[in-house]
């Protein structure tokens, strides 16, 4: 499966427009659950079109598979597990535009919801990406278990088909074959609701390179979430400890975020393993 590649119209505007509004992010600040953070953030992307779809998950499943300091967030008695297709767009270094033909890629997230020091965040299962570079300087700055795999996404009308196929990694197949759309207008989550629940995250965590957990503070807009629908062809993403449940996902789409990301960091206290 190739990458299905931006028009000459995209790119242009990536160059040109997509630096401005990444940087203006931070005229939009009230939302946030804790300030920004000090210093400079230092990486900026766009994701584009991108479909949230979440299952209720055991959270004895999601405990035994995450580092023994985090706590396992949870929404009316679940956890959750996060599945987000999508294309990131305007890939670049503070002070330095796109690349062209380096800065967009396709990428697809398996990710669930915890939190350190009271700061809720994500913790990603994995992160599947189209392109290789991609995959060797996220895992190099970010300690973040990205993959290279085969990927394709076209527009038939309204919809987005999105395929993937990772190309390395456990020798069982971690697959997606499914096309999805907005089927509503869009708005911003609530607070105190599910949707603000799993959408509204403002870090990640990981453990880097000396074993030690670690948070990389994230800021974007509000997301402006549509109501979505998704025909599922083939679904194997989910990590081997937890057991996908055969219920239909929540499902929610964003045309578009622009997010700032700053360098990943050590937390105190955070040694520790699994359990």
């Amino acid at each position: 499966m190739g990458i299905c590649r931006p028009d000459l119209a995209g790119a242009l505007r990536d160059f040109l427009e997509t630096p401005a509004r990444q940087a203006s992010v931070l005229d939009q600040v009230a939302h946030r659950p804790w300030p920004v953070p000090p210093g400079s953030w230092v990486q900026a992307q766009t994701w584009d079109d991108l479909l949230f779809a979440h299952w209720r998950v055991s959270e004895q499943q999601v405990r035994a598979a995450v580092p023994s300091q985090l706590q396992v967030d949870t929404f009316e008695g679940s956890a959750w597990l996060g599945i987000t297709p999508f294309r990131v767009g305007g890939l670049r270094v503070r002070g330095l535009p796109p690349v062209p033909g380096v800065s967009s890629f396709l990428e697809l997230n398996v990710r669930t919801y915890v939190t350190y020091e009271d700061k809720p965040g994500i913790w990603f299962f994995s992160l599947d990406a189209g392109s290789a570079l991609a995959v060797e300087g996220a895992r190099r700055t970010y300690r973040l278990p990205y993959f290279r795999a085969r990927m394709a996404a076209r527009r038939e009308g309204d919809w987005i088909s999105y395929r993937s196929a990772r190309a390395e990694g456990e020798a069982r197949p971690f697959v997606w074959e499914a096309r999805y759309r907005p089927t509503g207008p869009a708005a911003p989550a609530l607070a105190g609701t599910r949707e603000h629940f799993l959408a509204e995250r403002y870090c990640l965590y990981t453990i880097d390179g000396e074993d030690r957990l670690a948070r990389a503070e994230i800021h974007h807009p509000p997301w402006p979430l549509q109501p979505a629908e998704v025909e599922i062809e083939l679904n194997t993403m989910a990590p081997t400890a937890v057991e996908l449940p055969d219920d239909e996902p929540l499902l929610h789409f964003a045309a578009r975020q622009d997010v700032v990301i700053w360098p990943l960091e050590p937390v105190a206290g955070g040694r520790g393993g699994y359990y």
